[in-house]
């Protein structure tokens, strides 16, 4: 008992110590922010995925809708893409298998992301598409190399290496699921 207390004065009385109490606190507020972050980055996918399926009037108008036979990449890939890979993109704009796959990634990304489920895959493909965005309009109009692309793909990767879906999610029930267990990339 005496080297319990003698611990925990010597913490208390030592100049930029932190005490354990100081430690948890800081912990569960970095837990809270991060399944903040997680659940905005996850609202931003299925709203995006939702605006373009349905043409909420938001980033897509009603007639422009997927749901009414518009094309959720033509625009952006024909009109918004610049730089070195425009030529890619023009290419690839309006492309069935291309609508398919940039509508299946965002209704994936944004609800895994949302339930706090395969936030690791999630956070890979979100981030590969954040990265294939990027460099669909280089240089960024506000700056040499940086956007917000680049800044959400970083938050993704720090969202996977934290475990992020365990707090606010279902993270921890995933991960006990057999398969999860077998295979860890699947977190």
């Amino acid at each position: 008992m005496t080297a319990t207390i003698e611990r925990n004065t010597a913490a208390t009385n030592t100049p930029g110590a932190e005490t354990i109490r100081e430690q948890v606190a800081r912990k569960r507020a970095t837990r809270y922010l991060l399944a903040g972050l997680r659940l905005a980055l996850g609202w931003i996918f299925l709203w995006a995925f939702l605006d373009k399926v349905f043409g909420l009037g938001f980033a897509t108008e009603a007639k422009n809708a997927w749901i009414n036979g518009g094309s959720p990449t033509k625009g952006f890939l024909t009109f918004g893409a610049t730089g070195p890979f425009q030529g890619f993109y023009n290419g690839i704009a309006g492309a069935a298998w291309a609508d398919w796959l940039f509508m299946i990634g965002l209704a994936a990304i944004g609800t895994a992301l949302l339930l706090g489920i395969g936030v690791r895959v999630a956070a890979a493909a979100g981030g590969l598409l954040l990265v294939l965005m990027w460099t669909a309009a280089l240089p960024p109009a506000n700056n040499p190399f940086m956007d917000d692309h680049l800044v959400y793909a970083g938050v993704l990767a720090l969202l996977a290496v934290t475990n992020a879906g365990d707090t606010w999610g279902l993270g921890r029930t995933w991960a006990r699921l057999p398969i999860v267990q077998r295979f860890g990339w699947l977190r």
